[in-house]
């Protein structure tokens, strides 16, 4: 089954499909090609969805088959399927401090927020120091430059979300027991980070679950995500944020926080997995 990015994708190559072959006079996929210096190969799996069209190849493609009056409306289409796709070399290259920004304003409008990072601390409960090491990290892996400190303050912006607003905001949030210990920075760092944590367990809004290593998982854990209540799931990749918002992949999603969260501790067995975590950081 295709994910909505890729059905996106594929309906709207379909659509430039029947542009063409309504172009008068009738242009073949080669033919295309040929008046837009392209290769054929191109023509194919943009018409096929493998290959997402730029802004320009819009342009050109409108151009050729006589359709500009559909060119505004095909570029917010375009525009909107690039949404659901965020290549982080690319968003880096861009700037770190506008993804977080972006991330905000989905948080702005959120009412339950669900979040299950396997591995790493969510970036609502960062310390500033974490979230400097993983800014660092995750930036030199893509071998691009990047205004690390502007990104970690945007990022400790956007943890005003967690007092302010709407009394009935929630916040659901799962780790695994490994996120606790693993060293994705400094031993000091990661106890600092550790303090944190045992300090916002106890904020009435919050919900903090652990999921212990040996706890039964009715369910692996893959790549972490963040469901915006039943709207929005973003899903982290190596290669880029995936913005899923068809109902039923969503429903999908959420059916696998609840089944995660039913192998997770809370209140006091979860700090005493912090604490026991933050003695062997720190050597007692």
């Amino acid at each position: 089954m295709p994910t909505s990015h890729q059905q996106a994708r594929k309906d709207f190559g379909q659509r430039l499909r029947e542009l063409r072959k309504d172009a008068q006079p009738r242009l073949t996929q080669r033919r295309l090609a040929e008046l837009a210096g392209w290769h054929e190969s191109k023509v194919s799996k943009i018409e096929h969805g493998t290959q997402t069209p730029s802004e320009d190849d819009v342009h050109v493609w409108c151009r050729l088959v006589g359709a500009d009056e559909h060119l505004p409306d095909l570029i917010a289409t375009i525009r909107n399927i690039d949404s659901q796709y965020r290549e982080w070399r690319r968003e880096w290259r861009a700037g770190a401090r506008r993804g977080q920004q972006a991330f905000g304003a989905y948080e702005a409008d959120t009412t339950l927020f669900r979040v299950f990072e396997p591995f790493v601390i969510p970036g609502l409960l960062q310390t500033r120091a974490y979230a400097s090491a993983r800014f660092r990290d995750n930036i030199a892996f893509h071998g691009i430059g990047g205004d690390v400190e502007e990104a970690v303050q945007a990022r400790m912006d956007r943890q005003d979300v967690l007092r302010r607003g709407d009394r009935d905001r929630r916040f659901h949030m799962l780790v695994c027991e490994v996120a606790l210990t693993i060293g994705l920075a400094d031993d000091e760092v990661m106890a600092e980070q550790l303090d944190r944590l045992l300090t916002l367990s106890i904020m009435p809004r919050l919900s903090l679950g652990i999921i212990p290593t040996r706890a039964r998982h009715r369910r692996a854990p893959h790549s972490g995500f963040w469901i915006f209540d039943d709207r929005l799931v973003l899903v982290d990749t190596a290669a880029a944020e995936l913005a899923i918002t068809q109902p039923r992949e969503v429903a999908v999603y959420v059916q696998e926080f609840t089944v995660l969260a039913e192998s997770a501790v809370y209140g006091k067995a979860a700090r005493e997995l912090m604490t026991a975590a933050i003695r062997a950081l720190r050597g007692s």
